[in-house]
């Protein structure tokens, strides 16, 4: 396969898939998208009343993704080629995990009509972790709208997201295993993800921080 041009990031919240997408982006020379977390007015709400705030929340995130990724059209996207922290598919892992039967169902009438307007990456990489990680990396950036996350709402999150990207065939895929990984302080482990990303696979292929360990399917 020749090499990606458009990759999209994905995983749970406290990953570091904002932190890879910036490594990526400024050594491929590529444009950079970027989640628009920070501004969504009902998120703070949400973390703190889920069952009060999870519609508002999951319609201004599907919108705002919607309105980056769509303008990804009109822009010289083979030229310059796209990094970005997210992909729109994931936006139904949380639909599915916060919303209610009535929400879910005006969900799944407008998400339809938005789906087929976003380019699909030509790579999406899949960054893994175990719900200890992901709650210790929250704990260490302290952002204040996030100290309300409790840890069964992550381990929640956490196995739809293994769920979702077990069954993911939209695009090819690359699941890694952050565990023993450190993009931003070591630069041979960047170098050898690099390496991975410049030889993406036709399905879905699993790989660890040890060296040539992978697994495809």
């Amino acid at each position: 396969m020749p090499e990606p041009r458009h990759l999209g990031i994905e995983g749970v919240i406290g990953v570091g898939k904002t932190s890879l997408a910036k490594l990526l982006a400024q050594r491929r020379g590529a444009k950079l998208v970027l989640e628009e977390v920070e501004e969504n007015p009902f998120l703070e709400g949400f973390y703190a009343d889920a069952e009060r705030y999870a519609f508002q929340t999951q319609i201004f995130f599907l919108l705002s993704r919607y309105r980056q990724l769509s303008s990804l059209f009109q822009e010289e996207l083979f030229q310059r080629g796209v990094v970005s922290d997210y992909i729109l598919a994931k936006d139904k892992i949380f639909a599915y995990l916060n919303l209610n039967d009535n929400e879910l169902f005006l969900y799944n009438r407008l998400y339809p009509l938005l789906e087929d307007k976003v380019p699909q990456p030509d790579l999406v990489i899949y960054l893994q972790a175990n719900t200890d990680f992901l709650m210790g990396r929250i704990k260490e950036r302290g952002r204040p709208f996030e100290r309300a996350i409790s840890r069964d709402y992550i381990d929640s999150l956490n196995q739809a997201y293994n769920h979702f990207f077990f069954h993911y065939d939209q695009t090819p895929l690359l699941v890694v295993k952050v565990a023993g990984l450190d993009f931003i302080n070591r630069a041979e482990d960047l170098e050898w993800f690099l390496g991975e990303i410049g030889n993406p696979p036709a399905g879905t292929r699993y790989i660890t921080a040890q060296r040539g360990e992978a697994a495809t399917k």
